[in-house]
């Protein structure tokens, strides 16, 4: 094989909602800040995408996909995330070293840290989880424990994989294709759960491959979204046309992994307030407060309206049931919660019944 760059592959795989741009350009512009941290050291950066456009500020190579690619990518089943093995499958035929990483990510450190993780015979992934039999009521146990046992694939200590990260010497590439293999053989058998994806690449990788982890060195927001979002879409409005200025390049680390709560304190404050609404509705006016600190960080502020978002999506969870207008409106009313929310409170107000209607 003629390797087309000895350079390490920062790889991302891009389409749909505005939203996945807008993660993968902070993903970025985050690797690429980070990147000054291990002066001499150079990186590519490869995006496949079906929209080039959110790219033009930034040094890499988009390869534009269309429909019928990426549909051909996911055969036999549909299966989006078959299209990640088939991406950097492709780019370690012609790179010695790739990571192929999820956009809803961003860096502590160099990525260069990350790819002096990879060597052959070593997988890098996100995260190491627990074990594959730790919840025998889990939907892949249930599905797939026998017949996986009964060809010696994997047994109760296989650990499981965050996939969140993907990075191999192209050595190992079949490991992909034993992957991808598997993800066809058991779609339907798994019902096509959506972790199977990086369940395959564990089996794939079992008693076969040293697998390392990342967590220290990147921030994977797959949990608490809309307040991450929030954060670097603040960014964005500052620097997206130039995400590489100086400035912008210094407001990168305080879009940070912390979630945006007020210090102990206030919220204590807080919880005593909520005592004089009812059970159901103290934790809803708790979360609505949060998001009207006056944080310090302005990309923590920017995360006021995902805040009230959340305290919606959570109370309605815990009632199991869509509130009506009227019922929001009532609790809304309430004299504690207006006073509670104080100047505040016609924005909280007009910004959930609005997302409400949605």
């Amino acid at each position: 094989m003629s390797l087309a760059s000895q350079r390490p592959q920062l790889v991302y795989l891009v389409f749909g909602a505005p939203t996945y741009h807008q993660e993968a350009q902070f993903s970025i512009a985050s690797a690429l800040t980070n990147l000054r941290k291990t002066p001499g050291e150079a990186i590519d950066i490869q995006v496949f995408s079906d929209d080039p456009e959110p790219y033009r500020h930034l040094p890499v190579t988009v390869h534009t996909l269309d429909a019928e690619t990426r549909t051909q990518w996911n055969q036999p089943h549909g299966y989006h995330f078959r299209s990640k093995h088939v991406v950097l499958r492709q780019v370690l035929e012609q790179h010695e070293l790739a990571l192929l990483i999820d956009t809803d990510t961003f860096f502590h450190r160099s990525p260069i840290e990350l790819f002096r993780r990879i060597a052959p015979g070593t997988l890098l992934c996100n995260a190491i989880g627990g074990h594959y039999g730790d919840d025998p009521k889990a939907p892949l146990y249930e599905a797939l424990a026998t017949v996986l046992r009964s060809r010696d694939l994997a047994d109760d200590q296989m650990p499981l994989l965050n996939s969140g990260v993907m990075g191999l010497h192209c050595s190992d590439a079949a490991l992909l294709d034993r992957s991808i293999a598997y993800m066809d053989e058991f779609y339907l058998q798994a019902k096509g759960a959506y972790t199977l994806e990086e369940f395959c690449l564990a089996v794939a990788a079992y008693r076969s491959m040293k697998v390392n982890e990342c967590p220290d060195l990147i921030h994977h927001y797959w949990s608490r979204k809309q307040l991450f979002r929030a954060k670097i879409q603040a960014w964005l409005r500052k620097h997206g046309d130039a995400p590489l200025s100086p400035e912008a390049m210094a407001d990168i680390p305080h879009v940070n992994a912390k979630l945006p709560r007020p210090p102990a304190l206030q919220r204590m404050l807080y919880k005593t307030v909520s005592l004089a609404l009812p059970e159901q509705q103290r934790q809803f006016l708790r979360e609505l407060l949060y998001g009207c600190y006056a944080y310090p960080n302005e990309f923590d502020r920017a995360c006021g309206s995902a805040w009230w978002d959340k305290a919606l999506e959570n109370v309605q969870a815990r009632l199991g049931r869509t509130l009506t207008r009227e019922q929001l409106m009532s609790w809304l009313q309430q004299p504690a919660l207006r006073l509670a929310l104080g100047k505040q409170h016609p924005s909280v107000q007009q910004h959930l019944l609005l997302k409400l209607q949605d």
